[in-house]
């Protein structure tokens, strides 16, 4: 469970545990980051746990205290997208946490802060190209889609004119400062200019949206009748792709594309226990603030063979081919 010591608040992890209670069996914790959810369901009754991270830098950190729980946790590398293959059995539920963790923003050297000066990297991974890399190779505008496409950001145009004109950059700080320069002065309690921004760069270094789906569609996979799959989003694109997967695999009024016939869809695949998705109470609030965009909801997993998923119907922002 969470402490005041922790590097990393797990945010929703009461209100997760009492929605997917009774706990047992084995889960996945597909976005393992400090364990807090991970050392929530041991704690409420799971007989194993198996931590999925893409950030080796979370297993070194986890060395302090996972030994006390002894073959219960089960830490394996690797993306979510994957974890039904990574987990190499059916599980009785999965838990994803879509939030990039305070302890990697609080690293400069990671390069998602525009807070705190670093390299441009922004990777989760060690793999594939950094910011910077693509900030300084990629067209005008397909930097104005990704700032407008995965960060709702208005003056995406604006900024990657910018962007473009200040090539090469290499630096956070020097990202931050021009999309500052693009936009007003915030008012007291608004956000930093450059919040969405860098946002939507973290999400296109790391094929977030993509990663979503499939691990969406892992999910369904590895789940065995009954199982329950709970995700937690703080971005509205985010939580619109978890909302639209659980409508549509659930048939679900408003899931899926309301032009396709009711005849063509597969038979349900999770059954939603929650008319709505769940958000922070007071007392969360007041304890961890981060969790003021946080939404969590649930499916349960019947006994319909999984099936396939449809990006386009998800909603998930596409980028042309110069994008990918």
């Amino acid at each position: 469970m969470s402490n005041a010591n922790d590097p990393h608040i797990s945010v929703l992890l009461g209100p997760l545990l009492r929605a997917v209670a009774p706990v047992s069996g084995t889960w996945v914790d597909g976005t393992f980051g400090a364990g807090g959810y991970a050392r929530g369901l041991l704690a409420q009754g799971a007989e194993k746990v198996i931590g999925i991270d893409r950030d080796p830098m979370v297993f070194r950190m986890a060395q302090e205290w996972a030994g006390e729980f002894g073959d219960r946790l089960q830490l394996v590398e690797g993306t979510f997208s994957e974890l039904d293959t990574l987990a190499g059995e059916q599980v009785d539920g999965v838990v994803l946490d879509l939030g990039v963790s305070s302890m990697q923003l609080d690293q400069a050297e990671r390069g998602f802060s525009f807070m705190r000066d670093g390299p441009l990297d922004m990777r989760m991974g060690g793999n594939g190209p950094s910011a910077a890399d693509l900030l300084n190779t990629a067209p005008e505008s397909v930097i104005a889609d990704v700032l407008y496409l995965y960060g709702e950001e208005r003056a995406s145009r604006r900024i990657a004119k910018a962007i473009v004109a200040a090539r090469p950059i290499s630096r956070t700080g020097e990202l931050s400062d021009i999309i500052s320069n693009c936009l007003p002065r915030p008012k007291p309690g608004q956000s930093h200019p450059a919040t969405r921004a860098f946002q939507a760069i973290r999400i296109w270094v790391n094929d977030e949206f993509g990663q979503l789906v499939a691990g969406l569609a892992a999910a369904e996979r590895a789940l065995r009748p009954g199982g329950k799959l709970a995700v937690v989003s703080f971005h509205s694109l985010e939580d619109r792709i978890v909302k639209r997967f659980m409508q549509s695999r659930s048939n679900s009024a408003g899931g899926g594309s309301r032009y396709a016939p009711v005849v063509e869809q597969d038979e349900a695949a999770f059954k939603l226990p929650f008319r709505r998705a769940i958000g922070p109470d007071e007392s969360e609030l007041a304890l961890n603030p981060r969790s003021r965009s946080a939404l969590l909801r649930v499916g349960i997993r019947t006994t319909a063979p999984a099936g396939q998923v449809d990006p386009h119907l998800l909603g998930l922002p596409q980028l042309d081919e110069r994008g990918v």
